[in-house]
Parts: structure tokens; C-alpha cells; sequence
């Protein structure tokens, strides 16, 4: 398959119902999203600048008014998180997941669909799988999401520079998409461990780049980006 979905990031309760009468916005040294409509959703992806393995999009929705802050401590951009802090944020949206709070999906987008049709194509075809499939209805809610990523048409939504570090639902969306394509990457590691990708997840890293000119590349590496190392 092109294109993966994991299953666990898809169970959830079903949507809640429109709230009558909005929440009031919560201000602070963080920004809020606030607004009227029923639920919030946050985007972010990770893994698009690696040699190898897939790039992952993560979406996350939340009931306007839940305070993700309040839910997560700690949270903040998954870059700038500790692996050991980032798998504990991931434990608690295991667990909130399980109690209906929360709502998240994580697409993998694979090497093959990467070199077939572009890293651009492949992380939008994850994020309108992801948004569509959170957010049937584009009324019902609105999508905020980081850096350049943009939602699919007819969606309320707001692309913010930076987002990943200022925009709770997109702080939870890059823990969902970083933990999850970690998680990948070990996996990989187990299956070709001559590359080492437990220890950079595919990345660029000099020792990495050594050992595909040493052995040439294995069937997770991006074709595509390897044309200056190989």
C-alpha cells in the first residue's frame, strides 16, 4: 500500500453535537484558537526531509472549549520535546483517545508514493485523507495548520508560521505524526540494521549518508533524494 493509516489513530467516539452556544476564547502567552464552531482540528507532519522512510501527517480534533493545555502538560512542538517526554504526551492521547476527548489519525505516506509522485503529493494526500476522514462535514469545525500545509477546499482554515509551537491542536498533531513515524523507523531498524535508522529516523546524518555509499540503498530509501549521494 501507498498510503497507511494507522488503525489505533482512527477508533474514537462518534462527533459530538454542536454546541448551541460557543465557549468564550481563553487568552494567554499562547495563542487560542476560540470561535464558534463545534470542533478544532490540528495538522502537522513529520519526516518530510529524511533519505528514508515514509512521511507521516498527523490530524487531531478536539470538542471547541476542551483545553488541550490543561489535558497535555508540557506540551509544546514535538521538535522540541525529549523522545522520553514526547512517548508520555503520546501515552495521554492514548488515553484521552480512549475516553471519547479526543480524535486523531496518523497517515504514513510511503517511499513509493515519496519518489512516484513527489514528497509535496504525498503529505497532501495525507492531510486530506486525514481532515476529510475527522471533519466530514467542512461546517462543522475548523483546521488550523503549520508551516506551509494548507486543507483541502471548502474548509474553514488558517495556515500559521510557526504553528507547531503556538498552536496547541497542532503541538498535539506533531506529537501524533513524530512519535508514530519514530515508531516506523525502529520498526525499519529491526528489518535492516545495517542502516541504523533507530538511531537517526532516516535523516541526512553523515554516518547515514556513509553507509548508503558503502552499500547502497535498501527498499526504504527515497530514491528521489539520494541523486547528490549516490
Amino acid at each position: 500500500m501507498e498510503c497507511s493509516c494507522l488503525p489505533f489513530f482512527i477508533n474514537g467516539r462518534a462527533l459530538l453535537a454542536r454546541r448551541k452556544t460557543p465557549r468564550r476564547k481563553r487568552r494567554g502567552a499562547i495563542f487560542w484558537y476560540g470561535g464558534a464552531m463545534a470542533f478544532v482540528l490540528g495538522v502537522d507532519e513529520a519526516g518530510r526531509g529524511p533519505l528514508a522512510g515514509p512521511v507521516a501527517v498527523g490530524v487531531v480534533a478536539v470538542e471547541e472549549g476542551y483545553d488541550i493545555l490543561a489535558a497535555f502538560p508540557g506540551l509544546n512542538d514535538s521538535k522540541k520535546l525529549s523522545e522520553k517526554k514526547r512517548e508520555a504526551l503520546f501515552r495521554i492521547l492514548q488515553e484521552e483517545m480512549r475516553a471519547g476527548n479526543v480524535r486523531a489519525t496518523v497517515t504514513l505516506a510511503s517511499v513509493a508514493m515519496i519518489d512516484g509522485k513527489g514528497i509535496a503529493h504525498a503529505v497532501r494526500h495525507g492531510l486530506d485523507a486525514g481532515v476529510r476522514k475527522l471533519l466530514p462535514d467542512p461546517a462543522e469545525g475548523k483546521v488550523w495548520l503549520d508551516g506551509s500545509l494548507k486543507a483541502p477546499d471548502g474548509y474553514q482554515q488558517e495556515t500559521v508560521i510557526g504553528g507547531d509551537a503556538l498552536i496547541p491542536a497542532i503541538m498535539l498533531a506533531s506529537i501524533a505524526a513524530k512519535v508514530t513515524r519514530d515508531r516506523k523507523m525502529l520498526a525499519l531498524d529491526a528489518q535492516y540494521p545495517e542502516y541504523g535508522f533507530a538511531g537517526h529516523k532516516g535523516y541526512g546524518t553523515k554516518a547515514h549518508i556513509e553507509v548508503i555509499r558503502a552499500l547502497g540503498p535498501c527498499p526504504e530509501h527515497r530514491r528521489s533524494f539520494l541523486t547528490r549521494i549516490i
